[in-house]
């Protein structure tokens, strides 16, 4: 694998921009390294439907510009479509928890959320806010529209929320051990 595959697969898994530290960091590779395969990876991409976005010290996936219709009449049909079970799934998980970053999410449904979490979020359903503990990462919280379509002021509201957020846990910390055990 060459790194420029190895980049687009990183910035594809994520799903969201990621800075060219990090980058290094996952691939062990230097700064010029980074530099000189984001210049190809913008080259390789010339007349094809993804782009490679870059802000500041951040790169991410995106598309092009001229596809823009044809992504906002298919975002607009995602709208209007129901709540998929994935998302349903992981929309709980945020109300339950009250906010939770994407790596717990993952860990508690076994799969990666990313595409779900951008989902809720371009329908307004969850919001992401800067952690307090680790100004590295996010947390996903419910959005105010949620809670008042929902008729509830707090997700303290939410039917057997305390019943539900306490299983959430267990769960969560009963996957964590299995997975310690297993390593």
């Amino acid at each position: 694998m060459n790194l420029e595959q190895k980049i687009e697969a990183v910035l594809f898994f994520k799903g969201e921009p990621i800075s060219l530290k990090k980058l290094q960091d996952i691939l062990k590779v230097s700064k010029e390294e980074i530099e000189t395969a984001i210049l190809n990876l913008k080259t390789n991409f010339t007349n094809r439907g993804i782009v490679l976005l870059e802000k500041s010290d951040e790169v991410t996936l995106g598309t092009m510009p001229e596809l823009s219709q044809l992504i906002e009449d298919l975002q607009k049909e995602e709208l209007n479509k129901e709540l998929s079970k994935a998302s349903l799934e992981t929309l709980s998980i945020v109300l339950y928890k009250n906010g939770a970053s994407r790596a717990e999410i993952d860990y508690i449904r076994g799969v990666n959320s990313s595409f779900t979490l951008r989902a809720l979020s371009v329908r307004g359903l969850i919001e992401k806010t800067m952690d307090s503990k680790d100004n590295r990462r996010y947390i996903y919280k419910p959005s105010f529209d949620t809670l008042s379509f929902m008729g509830i002021k707090s997700v303290e509201e939410l039917q057997d929320y305390g019943e539900v957020s306490q299983a959430v846990e267990t769960a969560a910390k009963n996957l964590e051990e299995e997975s310690t055990e297993t390593e």
